[in-house]
């Protein structure tokens, strides 16, 4: 049985580093015995079909792969279909801030006692929850404007993580959606 994933990758083709050709990055995770891989955009959203069952299995290989072809080591968070679906209908904005709103997908669940500490962190026009695995961002003042650093968050609740907006993540949705037949 196949498993569908959802890659993300961070920090890639930003100002000209760390550059990764899509049609190069297929390639290269096809010959690492994945399964009708596809991405989307520059940023680095893969999705494709896996055998293997878990996703840290899946972080490990396309990491790997990717160091040993590019020279360069990227964070990867891998999720099943199914878990970003969960993550996306998690979502605890109204429907119109949702679809401005950007999904943190973190390594793993922080522990209890950082995510407390990190809830008291306030900003003029932003807000956020952590839910699980991803850290939902909101700011009536677009991203580029707010104070939200997810470089602090990651230091703070001891975790890789990686961004997307409302539109990729709806967009993933549907890809994943047309890898199951």
């Amino acid at each position: 049985m196949m498993n569908i994933y959802v890659i993300l990758l961070r920090g890639i083709n930003v100002g000209g580093h760390k550059k990764v050709p899509m049609a190069e990055l297929r390639e290269l995770l096809s010959k690492q015995g994945f399964v009708d891989v596809k991405t989307y955009i520059q940023s680095g959203n893969i999705i494709l079909k896996s055998s293997e069952k878990d996703h840290e299995k899946v972080e490990q290989i396309v990491q790997q792969a990717i160091l040993d072809h590019f020279g360069f080591e990227v964070p990867v968070m891998a999720r099943t279909r199914n878990e970003i679906e969960q993550i996306f209908d998690a979502c605890p904005f109204s429907e119109a801030k949702k679809e401005n709103s950007y999904f943190t997908i973190l390594s793993r669940i922080p522990k209890k006692e950082l995510v407390d500490e990190v809830m008291q962190i306030t900003y003029d026009n932003e807000e956020f929850q952590i839910i699980k695995d991803c850290l939902y961002f909101y700011s009536s003042v677009g991203y580029g404007k707010s104070k939200f650093n997810m470089n602090m968050f990651e230091k703070k609740l001891n975790v890789r993580a990686t961004s997307r907006n409302y539109r990729t993540m709806v967009k993933l949705l549907a890809m994943s959606l047309e890898n199951e037949k």
